[in-house]
């Protein structure tokens, strides 16, 4: 999968940064998510699998992977589009290890912090997302945005939770008012573990994206 991520995101990059006329920033090495002429627009991050203008990638999987099943080409019953995110956090898988997960939407890919490449989202006031449980009572202790520390680290960090889903699909707004923007290499993540999770965690996301 991390091999996939770096195609992938090695393809599209250049072709979002054109479609967003922002370019590089040939300076720092981040993209600006637009070029500061009008009013933010739209920036998405999850819409359907393989819209070109997705961006980040989802390959920084916490602690080590091990205990989450993905398919971000989950067709049924999506809040829209054609594909959503269903997500399996295997809890007795967790409870032999550190008994937490978690996965960060990164850019580029596996970036913790040592490479260039946030993207500069000045002007987006909230980013929404929807999500549902299975059956609901699942319980994500927080969903993020930025806290990528390091060399290059994020310029700040928002957070909502805990948050408990329900199985019906629900909008989730996290506040960016306030917030410095100016480079988010961790443009989304969620984490929760095996304490406030007794059975398996299956949840669903879709729609993710900077207002």
């Amino acid at each position: 999968m991390v091999v996939l991520c770096f195609l992938f995101l090695g393809c599209g990059k250049t072709a979002s940064s054109e479609k967003m006329n922002s370019g590089e920033n040939r300076n720092s090495g981040q993209a600006s998510a637009d070029d500061g002429s009008g009013p933010f627009q739209p920036f998405l991050i999850y819409a359907d699998k393989g819209t070109r203008n997705n961006h980040y990638v989802p390959s920084g999987f916490m602690p080590d992977g091990k205990c989450i099943l993905f398919d971000d080409t989950w067709k049924e019953n999506c809040h829209s589009g054609s594909s959503c995110i269903k997500i399996e956090y295997d809890v007795a898988c967790s409870k032999q290890g550190q008994k937490w997960a978690g996965i960060y939407w990164l850019n580029p890919p596996n970036n913790w912090g040592t490479q260039k490449g946030g993207f500069n989202l000045t002007g987006a006031q909230k980013l929404t997302f929807w999500a549902k449980g299975e059956k609901g009572s699942e319980r994500i202790e927080e969903f993020k945005i930025g806290g990528i520390t390091g060399q290059y680290p994020d310029s700040d960090t928002a957070v909502i939770g805990p948050v408990i889903l329900s199985p019906e699909w629900k909008e989730y707004t996290i506040d960016l008012r306030g917030k410095d923007l100016t480079y988010i290499s961790g443009g989304f993540t969620w984490a929760t573990n095996v304490d406030v999770n007794p059975v398996n965690c299956v949840f669903y996301l879709d729609d993710i994206k900077y207002e």
